[in-house]
């Protein structure tokens, strides 16, 4: 009944990503161009060449994945001399920041300095923080294990794949708490806080500073938001909803669950590799998903939306 878009965050990156749609579609090429002249520092030759270090600090991530999801889209614009509209946009965490972008609310150049800045912030705000992936229980099992620890669910991602967030010095607490749950795996991630809990709170006041200093456009297409799991049609609502979702956890199965409620029955995503395509299958077996990261994978996403006989025209 429709396309969804789908935008990855945080995580999702990789050295050499972009590179072959860069090299192949001009319009890619000019997104990593206009990617360097409005950060000042050669973010292209960071998604090509890396080095991974580099590219894995936080303030350097968050712009370089942004730049990558809008360089797949745009070489998929340009393959197919134009995109049907999407029924829907979804970005994960930082991916919202993105699907703003796709959907017309953020200047490319303006939410590229926006993540930048949220990305320093992040990186800085909480040197003590950790966050783990727990295998194996839903997030309302999760939660009341985690009941009496510092620690909470950061992101509802998919069932049976939860992640947590909080203090380091809490985590072993709730490791064995989620053990004891009957967690089959509690894997600790390589991040440099505690994202998406309260921690986080002390990023809000800047962060909404820098938020409100951006100029909004209207929103061509409705965004289901990550806090809420609710579509949005008015470009204001993000003001406060982008500075919330630092802090609060991604509500990413009820947004999918909500999309599919929606009509979408197709979900592309843009950017590096295809860990968002997989959490669909997870939550909507029944999908079609494709993702858009090399000219290969963008060719099979193609074909699959032009099979689409409910696709809606652009």
């Amino acid at each position: 009944m429709g396309v969804a878009w789908l935008f990855p965050g945080q995580g999702s990156q990789a050295v050499g990503m972009g590179k072959e749609l860069a090299r192949r579609y001009p319009r890619a090429t000019r997104v990593f161009e206009e990617a360097n002249d409005a950060l000042a520092i050669d973010l292209r030759a960071l998604c090509f060449e890396g080095p991974a270090e580099e590219l894995d600090r936080t303030a350097n991530t968050q712009p370089a994945l942004l730049a990558t999801s809008i360089a797949c889209l745009r070489a998929a614009e340009e393959a197919a001399d134009g995109l049907g509209a999407p029924r829907l946009v979804l970005g994960h965490s930082l991916g919202e920041f993105t699907a703003l972008v796709a959907a017309g609310v953020l200047a490319f150049a303006d939410a590229l300095r926006l993540v930048r800045t949220r990305g320093e912030l992040m990186q800085a705000a909480d040197p003590t923080g950790a966050m783990a992936a727990v295998i194996g229980l839903d997030a309302y099992v999760v939660a009341r294990a985690l009941v009496g620890t510092a620690v909470v669910v950061a992101n509802d991602n998919a069932p049976g794949q939860i992640v947590i967030s909080g203090p380091l010095s809490a985590l072993p607490q709730a490791t064995e708490a989620l053990k004891a749950a009957g967690a089959k795996r509690v894997i600790p991630l390589k991040v440099s806080g505690a994202f998406h809990s309260p921690s986080m709170r002390a990023v809000a006041p800047a962060l909404a500073e820098a938020i409100r200093a951006t100029p909004f456009g209207k929103l061509k297409y409705r965004v289901i938001a990550n806090v809420d799991a609710q579509p949005h049609e008015h470009a204001s609502d993000f003001v406060t909803l982008l500075e919330k979702q630092v802090h609060s956890p991604v509500q990413w199965v009820a947004s999918m669950r909500r999309a599919a409620g929606e009509g979408a029955t197709t979900f592309i995503e843009f950017g590096a590799g295809n860990v968002l395509t997989g959490l669909v299958k997870r939550i909507l077996p029944d999908a079609r998903t494709a993702n858009v990261s090399d000219p290969a994978t963008l060719k099979e996403a193609l074909d699959l939306v032009r099979q689409d006989p409910h696709r809606e025209p652009g």
